[in-house]
This record gives structure tokens, sequence and C-alpha cells, in this order.
């Protein structure tokens, strides 16, 4: 397939209208809503203004309910948080309850002409307070730290980025009365139709809140973050492909996102994002799909393409420039780390082989995909060493390198949560799976995602270490002297301090694997025709949810009797054959 005519895909499956030359004209996939402040976390009087230079008042008349329109003050008195600055900025901080990705309205009465605001939107209060240039805080990919007049009884509307707290500073001498503060939201609508829930309370937040963070990204395109890395990364989009199609099917978003990729890389001579790795992660995205949807119409529209893409692959996999051995990503903690990136790089190598066999067979190049097969049985004549690194252990156990009971007594099972990962903790916990080890990877979901929880979060993080909860404050408290702020105090690489992503998508890896094997829903089949449903419930009671196939939604029930055994209810749409195991 040419590029052109991938651009013209990407274009007809994002909604378009009209396309006149090189401008097409494109339908927001996205919903727009608004979202009322639910607390007052500070105001600038309360943290010490000299006298009455600024003061703050009626703060809390911004949590009331508004009807989202300026009065006219001929008649109605203004009922909203009034800043008055005497020479001191006064300043409000509110926190709306959850992570957003959108922006702000404002709407405001009484007014001094001229006054500007300075708006500082955080994904923590740390964040929210900060400068920019303070403990990694910055402007990048999306502006949270700005500066803007307001419209005289009018409303402004700004913002465009992820957070969940919003601090205003009126800079300007004078008095405003802002009447009503509320977030804009934007979302894609994704219904969801698989689902998890459980015996266990902790459980279900962590499967909800991973649920809610994808969904977030899900905006122009798969983004791997809302405030930072609002990008299209191939790597990153694969925890993110697992978990979409186990709670939303067969959305939109992924294959624009495939699109797109493809649309800006050319195969012969370029790597997705630049790395030969986010390539094969390319490969297994588009492979996963089609597992899914069962649409070989999308891999042959697409099939000079992949071609080239594998033909590449083949080249600088066993070429003497070994391209893989020497730019190779695997997550952040294993960065330091470049033996362990080099071994589990090849158990990508091989499961992205077989994926693009598949491929291949699909759309009529069956000598390519008999010398996947053959390189992929290549590749599986090696015994990496993951040196010490979880996330090669996984890759090199789920791509048939070495045993995932050998991977999990040897590294996977040690030194607790130490190690594991937003990103790869995904195929960390598969691979504990494939040991058999399926209570350890539940703790691990309870025990790690849940201590993002603990320290106040409503979607999952870029990175994260359980070690920096110790006596670190909550990203909803203000920072204290002598502790740590989670959010401010840690990250490195690219994402140091306030810089850090607090909302990435491919940290959601618990809500497929909840799905897939404590319900133990997984479909056999290109199309989910054959599902088969292995249940775990550990020490869970109960445990019910769905998952969806291109055939329709698989729906079970799960409950502990009091022998022991489970009693397992199936509800399955007519062309699903159910395997009991």
């Amino acid at each position: 397939m040419t590029r052109n005519l991938l651009v013209c895909s990407v274009c007809a499956l994002v909604g378009l209208v009209q396309c006149a030359g090189q401008v097409p004209e494109v339908v927001d996939p996205r919903v727009r809503s608004y979202v009322a402040p639910t607390r007052v976390v500070w105001t600038s009087t309360n943290a010490g203004a000299y006298g009455n230079r600024s003061k703050v008042e009626n703060a809390g008349g911004l949590l009331e309910a508004k009807y989202g329109q300026v009065p006219q003050k001929l008649w109605l008195k203004p009922s909203g948080c009034t800043l008055t600055n005497n020479g001191d900025p006064a300043g409000v901080l509110l926190d709306f309850g959850r992570e957003l990705h959108g922006g702000l309205q404002i709407g405001n009465s009484e007014f001094s002409h001229g006054s500007k605001v300075r708006i500082r939107f955080g994904e923590s209060v740390g964040e929210a307070m900060s400068d920019v240039g303070e403990k990694g805080a910055t402007n990048d990919h999306a502006v949270r730290d700005g500066v803007y007049e307001l419209p005289h009884l009018g409303m402004l509307e700004i913002g465009n980025t992820g957070f969940r707290f919003v601090r205003i500073d009126l800079l300007t001498p004078g008095k405003v009365t802002l009447e009503y503060v509320r977030a804009i939201s934007l979302m894609r609508v994704m219904p969801r139709l698989g689902g998890f829930k459980s015996s266990d309370a902790r459980l279900n937040q962590v499967w909800e809140t991973a649920a809610r963070t994808v969904h977030l990204c899900c905006q122009d395109y798969l983004w791997d973050g809302i405030k930072r890395d609002r990008l299209v990364w191939m790597g990153d989009t694969h925890p993110e492909t697992r978990s979409i199609l186990s709670v939303f099917g067969a959305a939109s978003v992924l294959p624009e996102s495939l699109d797109y990729a493809a649309a800006t890389t050319p195969p012969e001579t370029a790597w997705m994002n630049g790395m030969a790795n986010y390539t094969l992660w390319f490969l297994r995205n588009t492979h996963d799909w089609y597992f899914f949807t069962g649409d070989a119409d999308y891999l042959r529209a697409r099939r000079d393409y992949l071609k080239k893409t594998i033909e590449h692959v083949m080249s600088e996999t066993f070429g003497p420039k070994s391209a893989y051995m020497t730019k190779g990503f695997l997550d952040w903690p294993t960065q330091h780390n470049k033996p362990a990136v080099d071994a589990g790089t090849r158990g990508l190598v091989a499961v992205a082989l077989d994926n693009s066999a598949v491929m291949m067979d699909v759309v009529g190049e069956t000598a390519l995909a008999a010398r996947c097969r053959e390189a992929a049985a290549k590749v599986r004549t090696e015994r990496p060493d993951p040196c010490g690194a979880k996330s090669a252990a996984a890759l090199l156990a789920l791509g048939g390198l070495r045993e995932p009971r050998e991977m999990y007594d040897q590294v996977l099972g040690k030194n607790g949560h130490d190690g594991v990962s937003t990103f790869y903790g995904y195929y960390m916990l598969e691979a504990m799976s494939a040991a058999g080890e399926n209570q350890r990877a539940l703790d691990t979901v309870r025990d790690y995602w849940g201590a993002m929880l603990d320290m106040g979060a409503t979607s999952f993080w870029e990175d994260f270490s359980v070690a920096w909860t110790n006596n670190a404050t909550r990203l909803d408290e203000m920072p204290v002297v002598g502790k740590k702020d989670i959010h401010g105090d840690f990250g490195e690489f690219c994402y140091p301090g306030y810089r850090h992503s607090f909302c990435h998508g491919w940290s959601s890896g618990p809500a497929a694997w909840c799905i897939n094997h404590i319900l133990g829903l997984e479909a056999l089949d290109v199309g989910g025709r054959t599902v088969r449903v292995k249940p775990f419930l550990g020490d869970l009671a109960w445990a019910e949810g769905a998952l969806p196939t291109a055939q329709g939604v698989v729906r079970v029930r799960h409950e502990r009797r009091p022998d022991g055994t489970i009693d397992t209810k199936i509800d399955a749409p007519k062309g699903v054959k159910i395997v009991r195991e």
C-alpha cells in the first residue's frame, strides 16, 4: 500500500466529512462534558497573605450547583468566589476529584477590566502549586501554566491537558468574582462491553482505574499520556491494545492509530518511533487487531506495507547490523541494564515473527510466512540470561526462549515487587500465569497497582516503585517539609519530578489480565469463535464479568461453593463455542 492510500485510510477511519486538497475536515470523535470541582484544597489567605493586600472570599461557592451562565448583575447578585488583589495575588486551588482530559471554563461577574489570571493545571497538588522549572514542571506537550485575560461578563475557556487540580491566581490589582469554575472533559464514546467485578473491593478499584486510564488516553489517537507524551508510541500501545480489546472491543481508535503510525513511517528505511523494538510492537498490535476482529480485508489492504516492514525486520534481525542489539528499549526500570534489554528483545522478536507469519499467510505471502516461522525457531534456540530483570524474564518466558517456571523461580518470583513496572508489569503478570502462579500475579495487582491508589491515584502512572511510598505525601495533599513528594521527588530519564505523567495508558494491564485469568476468559481462535473458560478465584469468594468478541459478549459468574469447588454460570452468544477447563 502506498503512503497516500494510508493517509486516506486514516481520514476515512477518523470520520472524514470533506477533503479539500490536503486539509480534510474531521468530526471530533470525543464528547464534551462539564465536571464541577469537589473540594477547595487551598486559598492564598489561608497561606499567610499580608493583611488586606490579598483576599479570597466564598471559595466554597465554587462547589455549589451553578447554571454555567454568567448572571446579569443588574438584578442577580454575584454568588461566586471573589478574588481581591490589593498588592498581592489572590489564589484558590480546586480539586476536581479525578484525573480528567480537557480544559477549564471560568465564568466571571464582578470584574475589573483588564484583569489577568494565572492558571496552573496539575495531576497532583504539588504540580498545580509549582512554577515551570521547579522539580521538573514543564509546559511540554500541553500548556499547564499560563496567564490569561478575563472577558468582561463572559466566560474563558482554556487548556488541553491531563489534570485533576487547578490553581487560579488573580495577578492584576482589583477584584474578580469567579461565578463558576468547571472542568471541560473530552472523552471518546466507548461503551464498556467487557467488565470485571469480584468480592475484593480493592481489586475492583484497581480494575476500574486501569480501564479508565486507557480510556482517558483514547483521544485524537491512542496516546501514551494525556499531559505529557500525547503521542502515538507503538510499543506503549500494546498493553493498551490488550486492555481496549478486552474492555471496549473493536474500538476504532486502534486501527486509526496503527494507520497513522504506518502513514508516517517508511517501511524500508525507518523504525516506528525511531526504535526497532517499536516496529516489532507495531506488528504485534496489527496482528492482535486482526485476531480479535477476524478482519482479513484489513490486512489485505495493508499487505504491501506489512510485507516491506517484515522484510526490514528480517534483514536487520539476522543481518550484520543487528539493530535490535544496539537500540533496544523495554521499560524504564530495565533501561540501566543493557544486557537485560538485549535479552528481552530476543523474546519480543520471536513472538513478533510468529504474529508476522500469521498475517502473511492471510494475505497470501506464504513464502515470507515460512521464513518468519523458520527465523522464530532459530531465535528460540537461544537461551539469553535475563540478567535479573523482570521485564526481560517475562518476555523470554512468553517468547518461548526460556521456560516460564524457570523464569519465575530465578527472577519473577524474587524480591517482592522490586523491578515491577507499570508498562511491563502486564507481561510480568502474563508470565506469572504461564508459570502457574496466578495467586502471585493477583497479589501483584493488589499490592503494586493498589499502592498507587493508596497515594491518591485515580489513574495509573508512567512509572512507579512501591518504595517511593515510604514517608511520602499523597498526590492529593500539600507537600510537607520532611516528607517526600510522591510526584515532585521521583522519576528519572525523560520524566523527572512533575514532568512525570500520572495517566499513562501503558499501565492499564490489569484491565485485560483480570478478565483473561481471574474470569479465565480467553479467545482461542481468530474472531473469538472459540472461547476458553478457566477461572481462577484464588482467595476470592466470587468474580463476574465479560469478554467482548467479534461474535458478541461472553458473560460469566464464578462462585466458590462451601466445599471449595467453583460454580460457573456462562452466557455466550450463538456462534461462540465454549471450552471449559
